[in-house]
C-alpha cells in the first residue's frame, strides 16, 4: 500500500514564492503563508526547509523591531511636542508673573521711601 506522495518544491521554487508573496503583500511572508502558497503543510515545510524558516523568522523579527522603533520614535516625538507646547505656555505665564512682581516691587519701594519721609509726631505727655 502506497500513500499519496507529493513532490517537494525546489529551493528556486521556494525563493520564487517568497518573492511573489513579498511583492503582493509588501512585507516578508510568514512561514505558514509560504507553506500554504506552495501547497504544503506547515510542518512539512518546516521539516524540509529549516534554513528558509530561520531566515523568514529572522527577517520578520528585524522588520518588527524596525517598526517598533519607528512607532516608538513617533510616539516619543508627539509626546515631546506636547510637553514643549505646555512648557512654552507655562513659560509665558511665568514671565507675566515676574513682570507683575517687578512692577509691584517698584510700587512698594516707592511707597516705602515716601513713607519714610514723613516725620513722626510724638504724643503729648500729660
Amino acid at each position: 500500500m502506497t500513500g499519496y506522495r507529493r513532490l517537494l518544491p525546489g529551493r528556486a521554487d521556494v525563493q520564487a514564492a517568497i518573492y511573489i508573496l513579498t511583492t503582493e503583500t509588501g512585507r516578508t511572508p510568514s512561514v505558514l503563508a509560504l507553506a500554504t502558497h506552495l501547497g504544503l503543510a506547515n510542518t512539512t515545510f518546516r521539516r524540509n526547509f529549516p534554513d528558509t524558516c530561520a531566515e523568514l523568522s529572522a527577517t520578520a523579527r528585524a522588520s518588527n523591531g524596525a517598526q517598533d522603533a519607528d512607532a516608538r520614535l513617533k510616539t516619543d516625538n508627539a509626546r515631546l511636542r506636547r510637553e514643549n507646547r505646555d512648557l512654552t505656555a507655562e513659560l509665558g505665564l511665568a514671565i507675566a508673573a515676574i513682570q507683575r512682581l517687578s512692577t509691584d516691587n517698584d510700587r512698594l519701594r516707592t511707597a516705602l521711601h515716601a513713607a519714610r519721609a514723613v516725620t513722626p509726631l510724638h504724643r503729648r505727655s500729660r
